[in-house]
């Protein structure tokens, strides 16, 4: 991780005196009532990457004014927040996060928040760790690397994970705005239903493939591997600086064109240099997924749902699933 530099009171002091009182929320947010929406928000609530973001906006609608702590673009793993986003964070009534996701995110919630704060870590119940990430094809240096215990933050991409936090987040909500209950509930109701469905696709849609193995740009997609009964093999590890040696590249080439795969998948938000180089030896094709850590102008979809529909058909073709 980069160094987080500027330390956070400092940081405060300064995001103080250039954010006004009505300043949360603003930056980032969506505004789904537009200018000329009679439901004035209840709650301040800081988001900490995009799927929280997302979950909150579905959840909450109107009765919350959402600030996100990662910008479009921003690749959240290596998030720094600047002296506004500190200031938006220390006077927000609910901070949601992802702890050991975003150390600057987690230092900013121990150091300055005054408000409520939640860690989705429980509710999305993280149980993949880095050894658990499919470098089958490394050596006895990478199994003491994955002994380490690193565990694997990309809850999102399993559905159903995804909807055990949104209950987590309706939860507290209720809690800090009974008023809002019903609403809450409802909606809360209505997404994770959503993500009902969506889960139901994938079984569907990747339950007779060619192909088992995943072979991915970084170790993002285990939560949706485990789901669907695909083996990930990661190129590299749980954060996409975390790049393979020569040894590592050398016999994961191998092993892909032992397991038969036809397609080797780069991410966004990530540089494809790697991927690229295993798919040219290899002699696969390149296709890519989103792991929806933040959406992007290149992004194959306005929302989750969307972007996750475009990875389905991505996989169900590159996996040669019928």
């Amino acid at each position: 991780m980069k160094d987080r530099g500027t330390p956070l009171a400092a940081m405060l002091g300064a995001g103080l005196l250039s954010v006004s009182l009505t300043a949360c929320g603003t930056d980032g947010a969506l505004e789904p009532g537009g200018p000329d929406s009679q439901i004035e928000s209840v709650l301040d609530v800081a988001a900490a990457f995009y799927p929280l973001e997302f979950a909150l906006e579905q959840i909450g609608g109107e009765r919350l004014s959402i600030t996100s702590l990662t910008q479009p673009g921003a690749e959240p793993h290596d998030v720094e927040l600047t002296p506004r986003q500190v200031a938006q964070l220390a006077n927000a009534d609910l901070v949601v996060y992802l702890q050991h996701f975003q150390p600057a995110v987690d230092d900013a919630v121990a150091s300055v928040a005054t408000g409520s704060s939640l860690d989705v870590s429980p509710a999305a119940d993280l149980t993949l760790t880095a050894a658990d990430h499919g470098h089958e094809h490394g050596d006895e240096e990478d199994r003491e690397a994955e002994s380490s215990g690193a565990v694997d933050p990309h809850f999102w991409l399993d559905p159903t994970r995804y909807a055990s936090v949104a209950d987590a987040i309706r939860d507290r909500l209720i809690e800090l705005d009974p008023e809002g209950a019903d609403q809450y509930s409802a909606a809360a109701a209505a997404f994770t239903q959503a993500l009902t469905e969506l889960d139901e696709e994938f079984s569907s849609a990747l339950q007779q493939c060619r192909h088992r193995d995943l072979v991915t740009g970084h170790a993002a997609f285990g939560y949706l591997a485990d789901r669907y009964d695909l083996h990930q093999v990661a190129i590299a590890g749980l954060t996409p600086d975390d790049e393979p040696t020569a040894a590592q590249l050398r016999n994961l080439v191998a092993h892909v064109r032992e397991s038969g795969v036809s397609t080797v998948y780069a991410e966004t938000l990530a540089n494809p240099a790697v991927t690229e180089t295993v798919a040219r030896e290899a002699g696969v094709e390149v296709r890519t997924l989103d792991p929806l850590e933040g959406l992007t102008e290149s992004s194959a979809g306005d929302d989750y749902f969307e972007v996750m529909r475009a990875n389905l058909e991505v996989l169900r073709v590159g996996q040669e699933c019928s």
